[in-house]
This record gives C-alpha cells, sequence and structure tokens, in this order.
C-alpha cells in the first residue's frame, strides 16, 4: 500500500474516531438523549453555521461518490456514503479517497 494510501486509512480512522468521542462524552451526560444532540448542533449561530457547512458538504461528498461510482463501477467505494452521514465527513471523504485510489 502507498504512503498515500496509508495517510487516507489513518485520516478515515481519526475521524471516525475523535468525532465519535467527543459525540459519547456528550451523549452520557445528557442521558443518551439524541433529541437533546440535535438541539445542541443549533443552540446558535455559529452551531447552526458549521451544522449547515458540514450537511452541505456532506451532500456534496455524497453526489462525488455517486457520479464516480457511476463512472468507475466501483460498488464497494458506496459504503462512503453510510460512514458519511452516520460517522462524518472527516470519517466518510477519506475512506472514499481510500477505496478510490486500490488497484483495479
Amino acid at each position: 500500500m502507498s504512503p498515500l494510501r496509508w495517510t487516507y486509512l489513518a485520516l478515515a480512522i481519526w475521524g471516525a474516531v475523535h468525532p465519535m468521542y467527543w459525540f459519547v462524552t456528550y451523549l452520557r451526560s445528557t442521558g443518551w438523549s439524541l433529541q437533546a444532540l440535535i438541539d445542541a448542533w443549533y443552540v446558535n449561530a455559529s452551531t447552526t453555521g458549521l451544522t449547515w457547512d458540514l450537511t452541505i458538504a456532506a451532500v456534496t461528498v455524497t453526489v462525488w461518490i455517486l457520479a464516480e461510482t457511476w463512472v468507475r463501477r466501483n460498488w464497494s467505494a458506496l459504503v462512503a456514503i453510510p460512514a458519511t452521514f452516520c460517522i462524518g465527513v472527516s470519517c466518510g471523504l477519506p475512506l472514499y479517497l481510500l477505496l478510490r485510489t486500490r488497484q483495479a
């Protein structure tokens, strides 16, 4: 595996673990209330802006994944879409780049 692919792998793992640590910490403090987590995303203009920024980025990455998957026929790369929406762009994007750069 090339150094670039190792970098993508490391970023995908970091993008999964690091944000999840903070989500789990928050959910523990609120009694595992998913509604409280969603409410926190809109607590002020700054968090609302960040929420929309990440949502637009996730949709953009999804459109790109779908377009490239259709052309390349690399169907296994579609796993990056649920990773993007269930974990975050910080995991989904490097995961897709890792899957995109593998040997055919």
